[in-house]
């Protein structure tokens, strides 16, 4: 290991560095090396410490990852450490989980700790902590609801198990009563003096946790971790949690790697959700990070869904996987007199529409008007629609940066483009040939919001997407509206399709949703099926029962069949053996060797140099592709390669991956190529 070590030259005098001793700092920088410097006095006991260190011109912080007897270069030629910084002093468990990510998703040690800490402890000066108010007066807990046979018998199977480690996949139906399961399991917890990690996929799901958590568990301590906290917040939380005080710790992806000394359980709820993988730097999965840190720390893990990834029902139910994790189903709604949906297939091959909407969809949204009800109208596309254009030339509103078209936003009178953030008014004229004439095609969340305020003039209608809600407050208040009742017609993306109970909510329409049926990425049906699973899943939480009506051009497809019939399970068969044929994940293991370069032909050189590497030839089992450009091939004045590498074995893969990027590392590329290698990607 001493080979990747980088030192720095400052002095030829030894007599300086007599009493100093070699301390290896890991820093936050794109190289997978570590560097030695000179500290006074340092001892085993600093290991784990962070320090100032001179880098460059400039100071930066660091940690210490060991105290090595021998450097390659003499301690004379070492710059000395700038201060050792007292707290925290990060763990043992802390650096374990940090190695073995660095290792997987072959990513710098350095950028791996630093980038997983809080901002705060990767500046110089810190935020300046507030004053910690006097505690307040402590309500008294709510009580527990009464359990379904279901629920009891997965809570005592978990029991059951023990405090070791086992994963279990909680496999339940939209309302069928998964969170109550959490919150019994930290319940658990709490009595035995432990603490829980529970990691939502999105910010806008924590909200309703946190007020449930701290309804239950008032003197528990919870803390919250995402990036809409303040910089001073999230430090003061991370703190919490590192130290003990905080015995429940709910947030987003990052929060995995959160220090947490008496950590006893980890719940991953939707788990299946794209939310957990990250798509810059280091590209991890929250979700498989959080299963390795509960096999490190010897703990349970519960991956929560109602609609599993299929990574982790073939772990559950595939023999070949071994039944890796314990499924547990719960197949009813929790609530009395709930049901789930009944859903409808619409042929738009027959029926006529205005702007989109179905006469079917519009008498079904009547009809909830009549009695006082609301309905849902669920297209997963913002702005007023995909493109402008002109209809005499043929121009349409491109991104000049992008392999993508300008987004006509009405409300403000821009065009956006949603992958590289750029925008531009909306021209009066076509810029081609000076056209009045031009037009915009497709139709996204503000044109049906328009659409049916025309068509219900008297209905309060209410649109929730990106453009409204851009903050934590501004979606609270807008959910608020909801349960409030003040809203007839909510018209939304996404962001409104989980973990969301509104009970006056009875009717779900689904608008655009064919497109993704016949996508190039063999996730694409996966990720269709659990999208419009958990939309469907919003109507009839309450006693009201509830209605999904899906507007469709093919009503035959399986996909649409297995929805109609709430049936995951014959779904997810169907998909995992057509992923066995194919030899697709679960079935085989990816990584990608993407790069991105002002001209696509440096990219496509790039990769396919490293294709090319003489090595190959000792790893038989190693499949490399041919390099070609990635589906969207230009994003933000960057042209974008990629080259796909398979294996049947993820030893394998993993031993191959280490000795390929040192070989990467070395190939000469043009000054503005960037590549970087993804394990595990979610896209190809």
């Amino acid at each position: 290991m001493q080979r990747n070590c980088l030192f720095i030259v400052i002095s030829d005098n030894a007599d300086l560095t007599h009493s100093l001793t070699i301390v290896r700092v890991a820093l936050d920088v794109p190289l997978h090396r570590c560097f030695d410097y000179l500290a006074p006095e340092a001892t085993p006991a600093d290991v784990g410490r962070r320090v100032r260190v001179p880098f460059g011109r400039r100071s930066v912080i660091g940690v210490i990852v060991e105290l090595p007897e021998h450097s390659d270069f003499l301690p004379a030629q070492l710059k000395p450490v700038e201060e050792i910084l007292p707290e925290p002093v990060l763990p043992a468990a802390w650096f374990r989980l940090a190695r073995f990510c660095a290792s997987y998703y072959q990513a710098p040690l350095g950028e791996v700790m630093l980038s997983t800490l809080p901002a705060g402890l990767r500046r110089i000066a810190p935020p300046k902590a507030r004053q910690p108010k006097p505690p307040k007066t402590l309500p008294q807990p709510s009580p527990s609801p009464e359990l379904t046979q279901e629920q009891v018998v997965a809570l005592e199977t978990i029991r059951a198990g023990g405090t070791g480690f086992q994963p279990y996949l909680l496999f339940g139906v939209t309302g069928s009563g998964k969170t109550e399961v959490y919150l019994q399991l930290l319940a658990d917890v709490l009595q035995a003096g432990g603490q829980a990690l529970l990691l939502v996929p999105e910010i806008n799901l924590t909200p309703q946790l946190e007020g449930r958590i701290a309804a239950r568990f008032p003197a528990a301590g919870m803390v919250s971790l995402h990036s809409e906290l303040t910089e001073a917040a999230r430090l003061r939380n991370w703190k919490a949690a590192a130290s003990g005080s905080a015995r429940i710790v709910l947030g987003t992806r990052l929060a995995v790697f959160t220090p947490m000394p008496d950590l006893a359980l980890i719940i991953v709820d939707e788990e299946h959700d794209p939310s957990f993988k990250q798509q810059d730097g280091m590209r991890y999965s929250a979700r498989d990070v959080a299963v390795f840190r509960a096999h490190d720390g010897k703990v349970p893990i519960v991956l929560g869904s109602a609609t599993p990834s299929l990574e982790s029902w073939a772990n559950a139910t595939a023999p070949e996987m071994r039944n890796r994790y314990k499924l547990l189903t719960l197949k009813a709604r929790a609530v009395d007199q709930s049901r789930l949906p009944a859903v409808q297939r619409i042929d738009l091959r027959r029926e006529k529409t205005e702007e989109g909407l179905s006469g079917i969809l519009l008498e079904a949204i009547e009809k909830r008007l009549a009695r006082g009800e609301q309905s849902l109208v669920f297209l997963n596309r913002r702005g007023y629609a995909p493109v402008l254009a002109c209809t005499a030339c043929g121009w349409i509103s491109n991104c000049k940066r992008c392999a993508a078209n300008l987004v006509l936003h009405m409300a403000d009178k821009r065009l956006r483009c949603h992958h590289c953030g750029f925008e531009q008014r909306v021209p009066r004229t076509c810029p081609t040939c000076g056209n009045q004439d031009i037009h915009p095609f497709g139709r996204g969340t503000q044109r049906l919001e328009e659409y049916l305020a025309e068509k219900f003039p008297k209905a309060r209608i209410l649109r929730a997407d990106r453009d409204v809600a851009k903050s934590r407050k501004q979606w609270e208040a807008l959910v608020e509206k909801i349960h409030a009742g003040e809203a007839d017609i909510l018209v939304g993306t996404q962001m409104l399709a989980k973990g969301h109970d509104f009970p006056k909510l009875t009717l779900v329409g689904v608008v655009g949703a064919d497109a993704a049926l016949f996508a190039a990425d063999c996730r694409a049906p996966e990720r269709l099926f659990a999208q419009l699973m958990q939309v469907a899943g919003r109507a009839g939480r309450a006693a009201l029962p509830g209605e999904v009506l899906i507007q469709t051009q093919y009503p035959d497809h399986p996909l649409y069949a297995a929805i109609v019939a709430h049936d995951y399970a014959a779904f997810a068969a169907t998909q995992l053996a057509e992923r066995k044929m194919a030899g697709f994940p679960p079935y085989s293991y990816q990584a990608m060797l993407r790069a991105e370069a002002p001209q696509m032909a440096d990219a496509i050189a790039f990769l396919a140099t490293a294709r090319a590497w003489p090595e190959i030839e000792h790893y038989p089992a190693i499949t490399l592709y041919d390099a070609v450009p990635m589906r969207m091939a230009r994003l933000a004045n960057l042209e974008r390669g990629q080259l796909l590498i398979e294996c049947a074995s993820r030893p394998a893969l993993q031993a191959f991956l280490s000795v390929w990027r040192e070989a990467i590392e070395g190939i000469k590329a043009p000054s503005r190529l960037r590549w970087h290698l993804e394990v595990d990607p979610l896209e190809f």
